[in-house]
């Protein structure tokens, strides 16, 4: 007969422990143990279970299988997964409540026509859903609404209807009746992860999960949810601001370094084609100290971003550094460095940074921009809004080379903008390839010099 017996999980990874520990051995977090009841039983050994056993094929004898993708109907979308949608993939979408994964979910697939889909929303009532369908301005008779959170129930459901794509909203809220604990804990969400992840290898229908992420910004759930399914997208994004990003960690059928962006409008999520004029201010014409535009790549999208800086005398005697989109220890290290090589003295005054728009930058191609803004809002001299900043800042100094220059480039060259400041080293592969003109920089001292003389 089968028994339960008591078993500590770890909540960050998943790791399976006999006892209560204080700190998990696999992923060093603390206090991440919780006691569930799990099932055991007598394992069969017997030859019948043996038959269906697949058996090991030569490489070269496996024939590939040029399957076509299901085309979304957005196209941030369809470029952050790879092409589209893969029949028999298990997709894994997190971001934070109310960010809009359900709004980005619903509106694409009541957009399709030609495909009969199975909502599984086990978090809002079908009354909801038809108000939010309403919201969007698109109600599809192809689209059936299951409001059910027991997995067995879900199973019956998928075998009457039999959709071509299944959507579950959200895994946490699932609960497989072999398994002893509450809906959401690391046993439930393997255990009902793993299934679904058998329906679409077994039915070829692709199966779309929403998760939860946690206070760390990780996708809520053992850390062994994400290595079961195909592909994990995350959205995410301010909500003070109305724009969202979205971007992929884990792509089996893809690559991962593309992004997709979206604005958040009353009716719904609408895509972002041109990000450089989101990010920058609508008025260019009047120049105003403080301002430099830099370039930066989000995956592999190049586009632009306004750098705000204010630098004003320390009222308090301990002078500020406040930043918002970029790195506070990166900020202090390129003040190091106009304070020693530059002979800038800024230790006596207050730095506050700010990326327009509400985009969080890490891109070492950012330096440039946000020394020249520095700079110029100390001098309170404005520098020229037709002007593009790229190039990292090194500490000795110099200005570093940077990846995929020709892309950065075109960009600027394309939004019209007049001059671009790059890095020395990466002056000889461009210099003959664009009409835009092109200034070339070795030292900070050459760049504040080109600014302000």
């Amino acid at each position: 007969m089968a028994k339960t017996k008591s078993v500590y999980f770890c909540q960050s990874c998943g790791y399976e422990s006999p006892k209560w520990l204080g700190k998990c051995p696999a992923c060093g977090e603390w206090n991440t143990f919780v006691e569930e009841r799990v099932t055991v039983g007598k394992k069969s050994n017997s030859k019948s279970s043996r038959s269906g056993m697949a058996q090991p094929i030569k490489l070269s004898e496996i024939e590939t299988l040029d399957e076509p993708r299901i085309h979304m109907p957005s196209e941030e979308l369809n470029r952050v997964l790879g092409g589209g949608l893969v029949a028999g993939s298990l997709t894994l979408i997190g971001g934070e409540p109310g960010i809009g994964k359900s709004t980005l979910l619903l509106q694409n697939i009541l957009s399709i026509r030609n495909k009969k889909i199975l909502y599984i929303s086990g978090e809002e009532s079908a009354s909801q859903l038809r108000l939010r369908a309403d919201r969007l301005g698109k109600v599809a008779d192809n689209t059936l609404i299951l409001c059910e959170t027991r997995l067995d129930n879900i199973f019956t459901q998928i075998e009457n209807v039999n959709p071509q794509i299944v959507v579950v909203d959200s895994i946490q809220t699932i609960a497989s009746e072999q398994v002893e604990s509450a809906a959401g804990s690391v046993s439930q969400v393997r255990e009902c992860a793993a299934a679904l992840l058998r329906y679409a290898k077994e039915s070829n229908v692709p199966v779309i999960l929403v998760g939860h992420i946690n206070k760390d910004g990780a996708i809520a759930g053992p850390k062994v949810l994400e290595h079961i399914v195909d592909t994990v997208l995350q959205f995410e994004g301010d909500r003070q601001y109305l724009y969202r990003i979205l971007r992929s960690i884990k792509n089996r059928f893809g690559s991962t370094s593309e992004i997709g962006i979206y604005e958040m409008v009353h009716k719904g999520l609408r895509e972002v084609k041109n990000p450089s004029e989101m990010l920058l201010s609508e008025n260019r014409e009047e120049e105003m100290s403080g301002i430099a535009i830099g370039v930066t790549l989000e995956g592999v999208r190049p586009f632009m971003v306004e750098v705000q800086a204010l630098v004003s005398s320390a009222a308090y005697g301990t002078p500020q550094r406040s930043v918002t989109g970029f790195d506070q220890r990166r900020l202090n290290m390129l003040l190091a460095v106009l304070e020693k090589r530059a002979r800038f003295k800024l230790g006596q005054k207050d730095v506050f940074l700010n990326m327009a728009g509400g985009l969080k930058v890490a891109d070492p191609a950012i330096d440039m921009a946000v020394v020249a803004a520095i700079m110029s809002s100390n001098f309170d001299v404005p520098v020229s809004r037709k002007t593009a900043f790229v190039g990292e800042v090194g500490l000795s100094g110099e200005i570093r080379t940077v990846t995929r220059i020709d892309q950065r480039v075109a960009e600027v060259e394309k939004l019209g903008f007049e001059t671009v400041v790059i890095p020395k080293g990466n002056f000889k592969g461009i210099k003959d390839k664009f009409s835009i003109n092109i200034v070339e920089v070795g030292k900070i001292e050459e760049l504040l010099r080109h600014l302000f003389e």
